[in-house]
């Protein structure tokens, strides 16, 4: 299936796999590279730029097919040094850059001098636009049914996407609620030309998530998130855990500080339960399509089943309606 995504990309199929907080590692960028879809590393889930450079070497020792590399930037009291993140992308050679998050100018005009392809991920048209004008090659919109950070408009992708489609004119890439070849189809139809996949990727063999982890998330449905951070405007999609259920209550509190919360919420309990299986352990991110996601495959059956569907919507079943 040939895109403006796939040929800009370098890529057999038009899936990419999203860059995800303690989860974009080599393990799974490499296998969604290898079934012919874009790979994703998490810069921010390495310690420091120099571990990044050599997990972008591990993931190069598993895959010779183009990968990514994702960095995002969030507010924060004590913020990460982007600009050596950065820099650490462009020396390692890297040809593919996911960004995301808050003012990414800089950030995209520095990745552009150095000829690398910016693939920008962002929740709303204005914003798609704004990053186009900087530069950016692809845009990646994320539709309200996300996992992580779906904005404040709460524009689902059934509009979000045709309603990009209209004004940007570089290629768009679909992200949010994807998780099959309907998926696939639908957002083609929609005027993307791939989709982005997390949630989904989490509930492979290859994603390097504790086994108890990925069978919670298989025995959820659509209705198993919680939306938190509404108040202070960070809003962001989780899994429903006793976690995220009290941060929801507490949140209920009309004088309520973020310092009340912020015992449950630190990054490093959420990935201590996805490194030990313990659910209640920390905030795990997840979005609304947990209700379509009902095995665990490997990354090469997931593309190849992805893709088959796709095939058989658009020649048989769509076929079919023509007269």
């Amino acid at each position: 299936m040939k895109t403006r995504v796939t040929e800009l990309l370098g890529i057999e199929y038009p899936i990419v796999q999203g860059g995800m907080m303690w989860v974009g590692r080599a393990e799974l960028a490499s296998a969604v590279s290898n079934a012919g879809g874009l790979g994703t590393l998490t810069a921010l889930t390495q310690p420091s730029p120099e571990d990044l450079l050599k997990e972008i070497q591990r993931c190069r020792d598993m895959t010779d097919k183009p990968f990514a590399v994702n960095l995002t930037f969030l507010p924060a009291i004590n913020p990460p040094p982007y600009a050596e993140y950065r820099q650490a992308i462009i020396e390692s050679g890297v040809k593919i850059v996911e960004t995301a998050g808050n003012k990414p100018q800089e950030h995209i005009e520095d990745f552009k001098k150095h000829h690398i392809t910016v693939l920008h991920k962002c929740t709303s048209v204005r914003h798609a636009l704004s990053a186009q004008r900087m530069g950016a090659d692809i845009i990646s919109i994320d539709g309200f049914e996300c996992a992580g950070h779906p904005g404040e408009d709460d524009i689902p992708g059934l509009i979000l996407i045709p309603a990009a489609a209209d004004q940007v004119k570089i290629p768009l890439i679909a992200s949010g609620g994807f998780a099959d070849g309907r998926g696939l189809v639908a957002a083609l139809a929609l005027g993307a030309e791939g989709i982005n996949m997390g949630t989904r990727f989490c509930m492979t063999q290859e994603a390097p998530i504790h086994e108890k982890i990925k069978q919670y998330y298989l025995n959820q449905d659509e209705r198993s998130t919680n939306l938190i951070f509404r108040k202070f405007r960070n809003t962001t999609r989780v899994a429903k855990n006793s976690i995220s259920d009290l941060v929801v209550e507490l949140s209920q509190k009309p004088d309520i500080q973020f310092e009340e919360i912020r015992p449950y919420v630190s990054g490093a309990k959420g990935r201590m339960a996805l490194e030990t299986g313990d659910v209640d352990a920390g905030l795990l991110s997840a979005g609304q399509v947990l209700g379509l996601i009902h095995d665990i495959p490997s990354c090469h059956d997931l593309i190849q089943g992805i893709m088959t569907e796709a095939h058989e919507i658009i020649q048989q079943r769509l076929n079919r309606l023509i007269d």
